[in-house]
């Protein structure tokens, strides 16, 4: 097919990696401006910039595809369809309506559950079984299209965002090929209007750890927001984020260090803290981190408030 690829993450080159190995004639790549990044915060291309590049595709970085003139530039391209993967600015109908067979886009959420900008984060946070991929065609509203292809994958008890990323990327991928291969086949079922549920933007401030939380709900948080981010608790002035965490066993007064793992007592329960990192240092495995930053049993961590 002539298709167009729209897409900005590290979770966007998966897909276009595929539809490229497939065979399929990516006449164009629309993708994020680049940004300000590193100590120099000089303009960065976005991964999709480089990949495509790197691929020998035609690149195109707008601001907005409201104008006309960007409308006008996208339809010209004569596509069968366009494929959509985070790419971060709304489309307004004029483009949803140009290629052939409308836009197609990879959501890593099973709709209606999670329509919106942090589907894997909050699958996790929320302690959800399974999550997977759906392949939905576009419409106005957001995320609300109907489903041509749907793939589950269950949430394992270790999982971080960074794990369900990688292989729902990969998912998304093998999907979008899959679907565009049998296209005229399938048939797009709406949206149930029960169980809709929305993946609001993670916000900084939801990062710091309430220590006199159950359990489950802080390790739930910190794989949730791992590696971005990335959940955290201060300990003699200085910012720590945990990165990996897993249930533990123990009780005692909440944020008080159990024993030389790093189990930390909750509200219910406790977590034992598997991955941390210092402001300013790379992340380490907790028995690496312990060499350089002692945390002895008793030791009190600070709790949120």
């Amino acid at each position: 097919m002539r298709l167009i690829f729209m897409g900005t993450p590290d979770f966007s080159v998966a897909a276009l990696d595929a539809l490229h190995g497939a065979g399929h004639d990516i006449t164009c790549v629309y993708t994020q401006p680049p940004r300000p990044a590193g100590r120099g915060k000089k303009d960065r291309p976005s991964p999709v910039q480089a990949r495509a590049e790197a691929l020998g595709l035609t690149v195109r970085h707008p601001v907005s595809l409201r104008t006309p003139e960007a409308q006008a530039e996208f339809a010209a391209l004569d596509a069968d369809v366009a494929v959509v993967v985070a790419y971060g600015l709304i489309l307004p109908q004029p483009i949803l309506d140009a290629p052939a067979h409308g836009c197609l886009n990879i959501h890593a959420s099973l709709l209606p559950r999670w329509r919106g900008a942090a589907p894997i984060h909050r699958a996790i946070m929320a302690g959800d079984a399974e999550t997977g991929v759906c392949i939905m065609q576009m419409e106005a509203g957001l995320d609300t299209g109907p489903v041509l292809l749907r793939d589950a994958m269950p949430i394992g008890a270790t999982d971080t965002t960074a794990d369900l990323h990688d292989r729902l990327a990969v998912m998304g991928g093998r999907m979008i090929v899959q679907t565009l291969d049998q296209l005229t086949d399938l048939t797009p079922t709406p949206q149930p209007d029960a169980g809709v549920t929305y993946a609001h933007k993670i916000d900084k401030a939801e990062a710091a750890i309430d220590w006199s939380a159950p359990a489950t709900d802080v390790d739930r948080m910190i794989r949730g927001l791992s590696p971005f981010p990335g959940a955290w608790f201060e300990q003699d002035g200085t910012r720590i984020k945990v990165l990996g965490a897993r249930l533990g066993t123990g009780t005692g007064t909440p944020g008080t260090v159990l024993d030389d793992a790093i189990t930390v007592a909750c509200g219910t329960g406790a977590v034992q803290l598997t991955r941390l990192q210092r402001a300013g240092k790379g992340a380490q495995d907790a028995e690496v981190f312990l060499r350089g930053h002692p945390l002895p049993p008793g030791t009190r961590l600070q709790t949120k408030g």
